[in-house]
């Protein structure tokens, strides 16, 4: 009973949020997603990072670690997921990028810094960066058939991790009224994230949804276990492990969908993965979230 007491206490304010962004719509109020979001990716989460990284308590060995087994994670998600499409016949630009990378920022980080506390939102905020790196490059690259390095470079969430980091590993400091306003903008982060979910997926239109149905099943099922098994390769300790594995196996990310659309690949299966997968985690990720506290 303590535990389903603790999992709901976790998981209710990430949910709720993103109902209420999901309920806005249905009401008929007006939400401009395009500028809420782009306050959030260029300002706000920015800052949440930033500071999480530079204050962080967390040891550098363990958190580097940490960033092996994320990127090692991608890597054997990836390899499974192209193998699982070649077989299946499914259309490479529009379902790899669906199948690999999840929505470690909208809902991942919430659930990571409710369950794990500000050690969880260390690693979480490594998660979103290696996830930000990846979906910007080899994302683009398999829905677009190029790659987009430089756009990579562009995105503040890249700049404000490698200052973290730097700032971490020189235990360097800003001045506390500078701390304070960062830390004040970054505690707009996960409320935006959240909401913007829900408000995304209640405008989205899915389509071919049984199939969404079995590529979602299978999408968690390959991540989980991805995760599960690096986290023990790897020996990270409890929060680490955590993180691992409720990360990789957040749902589709909405982004996926943005860049089907953009690309001209098949927007309203993605769509329809992004909306089943979501709906999914709405059980899953408690129990995952069980498993690993």
């Amino acid at each position: 009973m303590n535990l389903s007491l603790t999992v709901l206490e976790i998981v209710a304010p990430v949910f709720i949020l993103a109902a209420a962004g999901f309920a806005w719509v249905k009401f008929g109020f007006e939400y401009r997603i395009q500028f809420v979001t782009r306050l959030a990716m260029t300002l706000a989460v920015p800052c949440l990072i930033f500071t999480a990284l530079m204050k962080t308590d967390l040891d550098k060995g363990t958190l580097g670690a940490f960033l092996l087994a994320s990127i090692a994670g991608y890597v054997v998600i990836a390899l499974v997921a192209h193998c699982l499409v070649h077989l299946t016949g499914l259309d490479r630009r529009t379902y790899l990028a669906p199948l690999i990378f999840g929505n470690t920022g909208n809902l991942g980080l919430p659930l990571v810094l409710f369950a794990f506390g500000e050690a969880g939102l260390g690693y979480g905020v490594v998660m979103l960066a290696v996830t930000s790196v990846l979906s910007f490059t080899y994302g683009i690259y398999l829905v677009a058939g190029q790659g987009a390095g430089r756009k990579a470079l562009k995105e503040p969430i890249v700049w404000a991790t490698l200052l973290g980091a730097l700032f971490l590993w020189q235990d360097w400091e800003t001045p506390r009224f500078l701390t304070n306003a960062l830390d004040l903008v970054g505690q707009m982060a996960i409320p935006l994230m959240l909401i913007t979910l829900g408000v995304a997926v209640a405008r989205l239109t899915p389509g071919k949804i049984s199939q969404a149905v079995a590529l979602s099943v299978v999408k968690l099922l390959i991540c989980g276990a991805a995760a599960w098994g690096l986290g023990l390769l790897f020996g990270l300790d409890h929060v680490a492990f955590g993180v691992l594995v409720l990360q990789l196996s957040t749902p589709v990310a909405v982004t996926a969908y943005l860049l089907a659309e953009k690309f001209n690949a098949d927007s309203e299966a993605v769509a329809g993965m992004v909306v089943v997968s979501t709906l999914l985690s709405v059980v899953a990720l408690p129990l995952l979230l069980a498993l690993v506290l």
